[in-house]
């Protein structure tokens, strides 16, 4: 089975984990310790945030500004344009900020959400059948 783990550097770990844990990550208690926290997302997507500490063990660049320069844009999808909502609402209630509105494509609807330390993710919902013709 492939897995996919995203690695972020966060300033606040018990924060971080706040955050993680409202929009709907459960914790895996097995890969996390004081200074890195394993997030689990589904079956195949973790998020590991680290203490800066951390993450500067795997890397020689200096760790990215994200709250005023953007270091990527991290998509997870949810069953519903209600599960959307509720997923961004949590996030904004632990401290997130949602830097633009909604977008709707008509067959996908998206929120933005950033983190306390401002990776970004974006909230999706898409519904295929109502993708326009490729012909």
């Amino acid at each position: 089975m492939k897995q996919v783990f995203i690695n972020l550097a966060v300033k606040d770990i018990q924060k971080s984990l706040d955050f993680y844990t409202q929009i709907g990550f459960a914790i895996n208690p097995q890969f996390s310790d004081d200074q890195a926290k394993c997030m689990v997302w589904s079956d195949t997507i973790f998020v590991m945030i680290m203490s800066h500490e951390r993450f500067q063990t795997f890397t020689k660049k200096p760790i990215a500004d994200t709250k005023s320069n953007i270091a990527g844009l991290f998509a997870l999808s949810v069953e519903s344009i209600d599960k959307m909502n509720e997923v961004v609402a949590h996030g904004l209630k632990a401290g997130g900020t949602e830097p633009t509105p909604m977008m709707d494509y008509g067959f996908m609807q998206q929120r933005r959400i950033e983190d306390l330390d401002g990776h970004t993710w974006e909230i999706f919902f898409m519904d295929t059948t109502k993708m326009p013709n490729q012909d």
